[in-house]
């Protein structure tokens, strides 16, 4: 990897400075404070869901355990970037390492990819569930399960390495000032000695490969699901197969709304403020809703945190 280097000076620096949310002494320390709290809510709501699936037979299903692994993802997703965000709240110099900083890039986006499959491959077991009933559970064996999650994990962790060493081995000049509270690829492409338009092309192009073709196969499987339960006669099977689905399709309303504006509209180069609240939005916001809109919108799974909680 190549150290930042000044046109001006022949020194080089060894990382970045994150600028974070820039408040005085007394706010950065409310800041910690609050965001410490959301931090405990994100693994302990999370963590539940795990548990009460892992506790409950009843919830040893392709659903529910789909359902804990997403958990397992968010929890890694909000631990990629929090921990760092709680200690700079608290530093004088708000540095963070060269390595440090593509460590969390590689991670915050892997995560996050990882959350774009995932979340599709919900959609197709919830459009297997309603539009093909009979046969789902000859269609959802445990082994097709297993591939489905093994291939969220795996396309994750393998969509981002190439940009990311890209982007690491660029020289980057003058100031080291990060005016965000992630390393991310924005900020850090206008730190770069000169401008490559091939790299913000490419990562313009696997973004947008990577929200839009989930996001589609989404919005596919539910116009099929939508269909097949309007056709259902009784008002009661139209209601139930609704409040399966209602949580997953807020879940993926409230992540795709968020990273859309960010990465995918036309005014991608937002100003930092913007870029700080959206970011905050879906890599803090969303992981503290999800489990939340899970929990409280499944009634087996409230039963089983119920069950976990009289324990």
């Amino acid at each position: 990897m190549k150290t930042l280097s000044s046109p001006s000076n022949s020194s080089t620096i060894t990382g970045f400075i994150l600028l974070g949310f820039a408040y005085p002494r007394e706010g950065q320390i409310l800041l910690f404070v609050i965001f410490f709290i959301v931090y405990i809510l994100i693994l302990m709501g999370n963590a539940s869901i795990i548990c009460a699936v892992y506790c409950d037979q009843r919830l040893h299903t392709p659903m529910y355990l789909l359902l804990a692994n997403f958990s397992f993802m968010e929890i890694g997703y909000v631990t990629s970037t929090v921990p760092n965000m709680l200690a700079n709240f608290l530093s004088d110099t708000k540095v963070i390492s060269f390595s440090g900083c593509f460590l969390q890039f590689y991670f915050f986006f892997s995560f996050g990819s990882t959350e774009c499959f995932f979340l599709a491959v919900m959609a197709f077991d919830r459009y297997l569930a309603i539009c093909r009933p009979l046969h789902y559970p000859s269609l959802m064996t445990g082994r097709l399960r297993n591939t489905l999650v093994t291939s969220c994990w795996v396309l994750g962790f393998l969509w981002f390495p190439v940009p990311i060493i890209i982007i690491s081995q660029m020289s980057f000049c003058g100031s080291r000032i990060i005016d965000h509270f992630l390393c991310d690829p924005g900020p850090l492409l206008a730190l770069a000695c000169s401008r490559v338009p091939l790299i913000e092309v490419f990562w313009s192009i696997i973004m947008s490969m990577l929200l839009v073709i989930p996001f589609l196969f989404i919005m596919g499987s539910y116009i099929l699901v939508l269909r097949a339960v309007f056709r259902v006669p009784s008002r009661e099977g139209q209601k139930k197969a609704f409040s399966t689905c209602g949580s997953h399709l807020t879940v993926v309303s409230l992540f795709y709304c968020s990273v859309m504006i960010m990465y995918l509209s036309p005014t991608s180069e937002h100003e930092a403020g913007m870029q700080k609240l959206v970011t905050l939005f879906y890599s803090v916001g969303t992981p503290l809703l999800n489990p939340m809109i899970y929990s409280l919108r499944n009634k087996d799974m409230k039963n089983a945190l119920q069950k976990i909680l009289r324990t």
